[in-house]
């Protein structure tokens, strides 16, 4: 039996302790959903045990909106997920690079107790930094081997930076393993010197009970009751999921309206950008065709994308996004540009457009799918092999190989 290993039934259960930064709390519902969906679903198969640690930064003194992350530190069992949540310390906008010696320091002594009572047969970083680094000490303290998967800004911009770039390439040399969400950013890696022999391609999920084709008129008709949206029947509808930031280009949609007749756009998500593009919308004589939507429930997204014309999400750079195989799984075609697997995932027409990151490329995209007439099942067809269940048990197998290894 491994370590940690035990009995259910005729079935050997293993032990994986996870780190993720990023992971959905009561006060961020929606941050990180992805990372909680494939533990999840990795914990329903039966053969894993997951424990996952979310640390959460907090400066010295909680302002702002810390004081309401600080009430979200609640431990439990969350849909088979055994999660706990330490503090750590957080120097805002300038720690960014201590911040794997600060995860250490606060998560270490948990992990060694939690090890102690039930010995774990791996650990498993979610995100290449600060995760990555954090994980690499305490798999070392612990005597346990570890993987580290990347996901896109963890690679193009952390990657870039001197320290972190420095600690992700030595935590990457100990690593038993290493994953990436896409081809291309199993290149990226690479290309800054991370081991190319250690990498597995590792898609992502989907919740095909909840993202599929369902009728766009009855989509719009949801929509406008739910939240109050003036949308004419007829009228070009657009939507874009993302954080509101430079790099996931919302701008460069908005600037694209001037182009496209009566079309509306849907900008789903939060974040810093949202003042500066809703007077962006209000400069060009377009905020009545943009609805901000803010950060929707997880059901009520299928509805948006099953309601739009198609999905625009000009990113500068990227994994694999989940946005684009939920969008295609709902019958909606991306219009998107060359950034992380687009490629991967673009490779037929119906699946829309790839497109330079200019505002009138991406009208012009828009344009060629909207003159499109590929069905929604065609469509939702390209990401077929999408699912949950097979992360998980991509995810099992590939533990279990890691597992096997000493560190």
């Amino acid at each position: 039996m491994v370590r940690g290993g035990r009995d259910a039934g005729a079935k050997t259960v293993k032990r994986v302790l996870s780190l993720a930064t990023l992971y959905p709390n009561a006060a961020q519902p929606r941050f990180g959903t992805f990372v909680a969906r494939q533990l999840e679903a990795l914990a329903a198969r039966g053969d894993w045990d997951v424990t996952l640690i979310n640390p959460i930064g907090l400066p010295p003194v909680a302002f702002g909106h810390y004081r309401q992350l600080a009430k979200s530190m609640h431990n439990g069992i969350e849909n088979g997920v055994t999660v706990y949540r330490p503090r750590f310390t957080l120097i805002p906008k300038w720690g960014g690079t201590i911040n794997p010696a600060m995860i250490t320091r606060a998560v270490l002594p948990l992990a060694r107790k939690l090890h102690a009572e039930q010995p774990f047969d791996l650990l498993d970083a979610q995100f290449f930094f600060p995760d990555g680094p954090a994980t690499e000490r305490i798999a070392t303290a612990l005597g346990l081997p570890f993987s580290i998967k990347a996901r896109g800004a963890d690679i193009s911009y952390w990657g870039k930076l001197a320290s972190p770039k420095k600690q992700m390439l030595a935590a990457a040399e100990k690593a038993a393993a290493l994953l990436s969400v896409s081809g291309a950013l199993a290149k990226d890696m690479a290309q800054i010197g991370l081991p190319s022999d250690k990498i597995t391609i590792h898609y992502t999920g989907l919740d095909r009970a909840l993202f599929l084709p369902r009728d766009t008129t009855d989509s719009r008709k949801s929509l406008r009751s739910a939240l109050n949206l003036a949308i004419p029947d007829d009228a070009p509808l657009l939507t874009t999921v993302g954080a509101l930031i430079p790099r996931k280009g919302q701008r460069l949609v908005i600037e694209s309206l001037l182009q496209i007749e009566r079309a509306h756009l849907l900008i789903v998500g939060t974040g810093p950008d949202a003042v500066l593009l809703k007077q962006l919308a209000g400069e060009l004589g377009v905020e009545e065709r943009v609805h901000f939507l803010g950060s929707l429930d997880h059901d009520m997204l299928p509805v948006v994308l099953n309601a739009a014309d198609a999905m625009v999400l000009p990113s500068a750079s990227e994994g694999l996004a989940n946005a684009w195989v939920e969008s295609l799984a709902c019958g909606t075609p991306l219009v998107i540009t060359k950034a992380g697997g687009a490629a991967e995932l673009v490779r037929h027409p119906s699946a829309g457009q790839i497109v330079e990151r200019n505002a009138p490329a991406i009208a012009s995209g828009i344009k060629e799918v909207l003159g499109n007439a590929y069905s929604a099942q065609e469509v939702a067809a390209n990401v077929s092999n999408f699912s949950w269940e097979n992360n998980a048990a991509q995810l099992a197998d590939y533990f279990t190989k890691v597992a096997s290894r000493s560190n």
